[in-house]
């Protein structure tokens, strides 16, 4: 925590002392709740942030501030950066909602972008990516290469976003090998290296074989699977560089296309505030690096699986669907509707860990 009021400290300062800009650039500002490092979620809004100035060139202007908590210090850091003059701010975390939301209705000459949440304003987005396609299909590789029958997931926060992947991973599996428990560890955090580490041995200790490091905003819980010889699932990034023998896949998140049409919306003043789903069949949603562990008869059933969810014929979260209890979720061809998946706040059959009140 000291650490991190340190770097908050030193991204005020730097945002505190940065020079006017010229009058006819559009001023961007990025708030990101962890480092930006070569992988991971910031590093994924970051690329987005380098798409931008990539297609704008001097129409724009860009800032940004990394490592920032919810809370005071994210209203801070927004509310400064509109006093020197930004126009535009993508508020890169779940937990910048309601701060954000504030700020947009107090400033609507602003555009806003936010990520991973469900409030909406004239001036106000919010992104989501269709990570639970993704999920789907590592969870199938998972099933294909335990030997345990026990997968493990270091979990950040129990939002919906992280409770539809699990679903979706869970179902994945269970396509592939009905027989599989899962085992969640929630950290309650999207930055903490260490205690990821702790828990993905924990789960090992559990007899899982398999761990899926869902938002890590770090390779630790990949480093650690790669010293234990245990396959390893990541999201956000291709972090197959930090486990070259283990990494099972790594699923990606490409925020860049999105990112410049809200850019130039704005610019042209036609800026009206959406929710953004983004998926497999738009590219937003990706996995790279898979493994030539898995067998080749899964595979085939995973890049079928991809090539349905890319057409837009099939839905991962389509039922019969139960939850943990028994109880009926979705019936038999119905497929959860989008609006559901913003509050999904239930965890599917075969997820052995509850979750926290």
């Amino acid at each position: 925590m000291k650490l991190a009021k340190t770097l908050l400290a030193t991204a005020l300062v730097g945002l505190t002392a940065l020079p006017a800009l010229a009058e006819d650039k559009l001023k961007i500002g990025f708030v990101y709740p962890s480092p930006i490092a070569d992988v991971g979620w910031s590093a994924e809004l970051n690329a987005g942030r380098l798409a931008i100035e990539e297609a704008f060139g001097d129409k724009v202007e860009t800032i940004f501030v990394e490592n920032v908590p919810e809370g005071p210090d994210a209203a801070r850091i927004m509310n400064q950066m509109a006093a020197q003059g930004a126009e535009m701010i993508m508020l890169g975390s779940f937990g910048y909602m309601n701060d954000g939301i504030k700020l947009a209705q107090q400033r609507p000459e602003m555009t806003f972008l936010h990520a991973s949440g469900f409030k909406l304003a004239p001036n106000f987005s919010n992104f989501q990516s269709r990570n639970y396609e993704s999920s789907y299909l590592v969870g199938m590789a998972a099933a294909d290469v335990t030997e345990s029958n026990v997968v493990g997931i270091v979990a950040a926060y129990a939002i919906p976003e992280v409770i539809g992947m699990i679903n979706g991973f869970a179902l994945g599996l269970q396509e592939v090998n009905p027989d599989v428990t899962i085992k969640v560890v929630w950290l309650n955090s999207w930055f903490d290296p260490p205690k990821a580490q702790d828990s993905a041995r924990a789960l090992m200790a559990q007899q899982a074989d398999v761990i899926y490091s869902l938002y890590q905003d770090t390779p630790s819980v990949v480093t650690v699977a790669e010293e234990e010889g245990v396959f390893v699932i990541n999201t956000s990034s291709d972090m197959k560089a930090y486990a070259p023998e283990w990494l099972l896949a790594s699923q990606i998140a490409d925020w860049s296309s999105f990112f410049v049409r809200s850019v130039q919306a704005t610019l042209d003043g036609t800026f009206e505030g959406e929710a953004f789903w983004g998926g497999m069949s738009d590219g937003t949603v990706d996995v790279k690096s898979w493994s030539d562990k898995i067998s080749e008869a899964t595979m085939a059933k995973i890049m079928e699986a991809s090539d349905a969810m890319k057409a837009g014929t099939f839905h991962p979260l389509t039922g019969p669907v139960v939850d943990q209890d028994g109880t009926e979720r979705l019936a038999a061809g119905v497929t959860i509707a989008d609006q559901d998946l913003l509050g999904i706040d239930w965890l599917v059959k075969g997820v052995e860990t509850r979750l926290p009140n």
